[in-house]
């Protein structure tokens, strides 16, 4: 896994400037930047975030 932010608030900033600039999916940030998808989806839901596909983001 690459170094990515730990802090949950700051993950979720970096994940979704990250799936609006560069990726096309979840499945493909999370493929290039070796994160388990589960593990990434379960840090933000914990703390009140969703992935919606359609957007492309979390929220």
């Amino acid at each position: 896994m690459q170094n990515i932010p730990q802090d949950p608030m700051m993950l979720f900033s970096f994940v979704n400037m990250k799936l609006r600039d560069e990726y096309p999916s979840l499945d493909e940030l999370c493929a290039s930047m070796d994160i388990e998808r589960e593990w990434l989806v379960d840090k933000l839901a914990a703390v009140g975030f969703e992935y919606s596909e359609e957007n492309n983001k979390f929220w």
